[in-house]
């Protein structure tokens, strides 16, 4: 009889989430995830490329910190008004499936409001997710003030 040890390593991952309270309607904010302009508004600065329909690829260029940066993403989700969900790949990692986040921006309409959640999957490390956390909790701030302005 021949025994076997199988090892099995369970890799857990978590997901940065937060969420800002708009006071727009969901379409306004909509506009704002989907519109180059506005993003480069809210997105500290970044240039973003995609026609914006599901299965298309999406674009981020800019500068952070100094450095020059590229990185991407495929559309996986486009509902108007309700989800824009993208896969995300820094272009600091090695483009491997494992390397890829998954960031949902979901839009909830009450009350001439507009609670935007925005979450971020696959991060490793606690570090990774403070970083996430600090630079999304930044992005609905200034994705609020721009909207709240334009209205």
């Amino acid at each position: 009889m021949i025994w076997r040890t199988i090892s099995v390593l369970k890799i857990t991952t978590m997901i940065s989430e937060t969420s800002v309270s708009i006071k727009a309607s969901a379409a306004r904010v909509w506009k704002a995830i989907t519109d180059p302009k506005s993003i480069k508004q809210y997105l500290f600065g970044t240039k973003v490329t995609s026609d914006f329909k599901e299965g298309s690829e999406i674009t981020y260029e800019g500068e952070f910190e100094g450095k020059s940066y590229k990185d991407k993403g495929v559309i996986k989700k486009m509902e108007p008004g309700k989800i824009f969900q993208s896969t995300f790949l820094s272009g600091t990692k090695e483009d491997k499936p494992e390397n890829y986040n998954l960031v949902t921006y979901r839009l909830a309409e009450e009350e001439g409001k507009t609670v935007v959640t925005l979450s971020q999957d696959n991060i490793a490390t606690e570090k990774e997710k403070e970083h996430s956390d600090g630079n999304w909790s930044a992005v609905l701030k200034k994705l609020k003030e721009v909207v709240e302005t334009e209205g």
